[in-house]
């Protein structure tokens, strides 16, 4: 019963996704402590707990699964985890075709439920899962719409790199997306992010 429960929620969830129906996803807790020009967003993250793995790109479906893979059952304990919002995808360089490489190593993240987080999440059963803490950080943020193309994602990291550069702001890492909604969401409804860490004062 429970199995079929979790499988009910997950398509519910799911359907309201095409919406932009997202409040039943946990999210990552932050506070806004300051806003910049076009939007820009400096938020105070607290810790938190993520499952990720190696990705080769911002659509890689094979990363996407084995995270999901994680979530409904491949972990020591054989847990279903609830799906949170958002999901990060990142690489290791800005260029053209951030925020992954679409030829090189990136990463793709679920951040867990912070009741999984403070119960110990499961270690994972499938080779090149990870759990990885993520510590207290500053992170700036531009939230847009549409759909996530390479072209989209290239002109949004710009505009938040200038408006960085403009605010004296230095950023540690590459640019990276979250998204909190599934591919099939429609358009104009998305929620969709492009960030970058902030180096220590």
């Amino acid at each position: 019963m429970d199995r079929v429960l979790y499988v009910l929620v997950t398509l519910v969830e799911s359907v309201l996704g095409i919406f932009g129906v997202r409040a039943l996803y946990e999210q990552p807790a932050y506070t806004v402590v300051e806003r910049l020009d076009r939007g820009v967003e400096i938020r105070s993250y607290a810790p938190r707990l993520a499952v990720e793995t190696d990705s080769r790109g911002q659509g890689d479906g094979e990363a996407f699964g084995r995270l999901f893979r994680y979530i409904t059952g491949a972990n020591r304990g054989g847990d279903r985890i609830a799906m949170t919002a958002p999901v990060e995808t990142g690489g290791r360089r800005i260029a053209m075709t951030v925020p992954v490489e679409q030829d090189g190593a990136g990463t793709m993240r679920f951040f867990l439920p912070r009741a999984v987080a403070a119960a110990g999440a499961p270690a994972p059963t499938e080779p090149g899962i990870r759990l990885v803490e993520i510590p207290a950080e500053r992170i700036a943020a531009l939230r847009f719409s549409g759909r996530l193309t390479p072209e989209t994602r290239a002109a949004q990291a710009r505009i938040l790199a200038d408006v960085l550069a403009a605010a004296g702001r230095r950023t540690e890492g590459a640019p990276f997306v979250m998204g909190y909604d599934p591919p099939f969401a429609i358009p104009f409804l998305r929620r969709n992010e492009v960030a970058v860490r902030l180096a220590s004062p």
